[in-house]
């Protein structure tokens, strides 16, 4: 038996690989090809391509790689072609993930879409396309399922992923110490987000708030948790001498700092459900921030906000996001216990609206009644 698997981003390739890892203690011969990353191949899935030559953000950007998004299209579809799967999980990346949803309808393949577009900011139109092309859609966030049920998708809300998957360090003493740093001294971590671009965008700005945080705070200590998609060598050399980068541990680094500096995206959910008080930032270039920011309509960004239905931690986005806003709501988090103790309250309420665990064995249940034929419930 063989499934399709499509996710081009690393938060994506990660829940598709713990899904799979479910799902295969009921059909451990299943396999599975497509797109994904380390943690996808380690769960046993053959790569047609890899999500540090998938992962792009911006609009100019995915049309400077639409060749290559073209080809592997095309080459996912002729592998489809050549020995068909008995259904496919497409993982959030919609501007490939639709059409890819179009297509395998059309030849019949059974399409379970796991982690939703975000449909209820922009383009509200694709949920006609996920109408008519998804047997099933997994959601992750609880408002996503009376949206869907509303527009007559087959929806099932399976929780967050991640509350399984965040760990704090054990030890939170000898987790410092072990980067040279000291316990007893404030520690800010940073967090430029887990795309090349995203880090060229923000990392900057963040070494400047850096450089005058050190001089406002001289026991601050700086701790940049690196995607394990990029290289550490490289951050370690723009971030500064002051700044200790450490590569794939960004759970372990959220549950023992202070406050929090981080790019919107999945790390807010993170650092959510690690309870760390948090800075927002996010920036696009000009013109995909001209261009998407008249199709929004959201009230936050942060997703730690949209699930709490308010403005818990701070945003500061494109234009707003600036060395001295940064270090103005840095400061406000670091010299205020009350309000650090006020933020982590609000986000022990988003961790109990994202579920209480075993998201990824709910989203193995779905696809096995998919591959298997059966109903997959309401």
């Amino acid at each position: 038996m063989r499934l399709l698997v499509s996710a081009g981003e690393p938060s994506g390739e990660l829940y598709a690989a713990e899904m799979l890892r479910c799902l295969r203690e009921d059909l451990p011969s299943l396999e599975v090809f497509g797109l994904g990353g380390d943690h996808l191949a380690r769960a046993g899935g053959r790569l047609l391509a890899h999500v540090r030559d998938t992962a792009v953000v911006g609009l100019l950007e995915v049309v400077r790689h639409l060749p290559r998004f073209r080809r592997l299209f095309h080459e996912v579809l002729a592998e489809v072609a050549r020995d068909p799967p008995r259904a496919a999980v497409l993982v959030d990346y919609p501007g490939f993930n639709l059409r890819l949803a179009r297509a395998l309808h059309a030849r019949g393949v059974p399409v379970v879409y796991y982690v939703s577009p975000q449909v209820w900011a922009w383009k509200r139109g694709r949920v006609r396309a996920l109408r008519e092309t998804v047997a099933r859609m997994l959601v992750i966030f609880p408002f996503e399922e009376p949206l869907y049920r509303a527009e007559g998708v087959p929806v099932t809300f399976v929780g967050h992923p991640l509350v399984d998957l965040v760990k704090p360090a054990p030890d939170r003493a000898a987790f410092l110490r072990g980067l040279g740093l000291d316990p007893d001294r404030p520690v800010l971590a940073l967090l430029p987000g887990s795309r090349r671009k995203e880090v060229e965008h923000h990392l900057p700005t963040l070494g400047e708030a850096v450089r005058r945080l050190r001089e406002e705070r001289p026991a601050l200590q700086f701790v940049l948790a690196a995607a394990s998609s990029l290289d550490p060598g490289s951050l370690r050399a723009r971030a500064g001498d002051c700044v200790s980068v450490v590569s794939g541990r960004a759970h372990e680094v959220l549950s023992v700092c202070t406050a929090a500096v981080l790019a919107s995206g999945t790390a807010t959910v993170e650092a959510a459900l690690l309870g760390a008080p948090m800075v927002v930032v996010y920036r696009l270039s000009p013109v995909t921030w001209a261009l998407g920011r008249r199709l929004v309509r959201v009230p936050h960004v942060a997703m730690a906000n949209l699930i709490a239905e308010r403005r818990l931690v701070p945003e500061l986005i494109q234009s707003d996001f600036t060395a001295e806003a940064v270090v103005g709501e840095t400061l406000a988090l670091l010299d205020d216990a009350e309000k650090r103790a006020a933020v982590r309250a609000g986000l022990d309420e988003v961790r109990r609206r994202l579920g209480g665990g075993g998201a990824s064995a709910r989203a193995a249940r779905a696809v096995a009644d998919v591959l298997h034929g059966r109903s997959a419930g309401p």
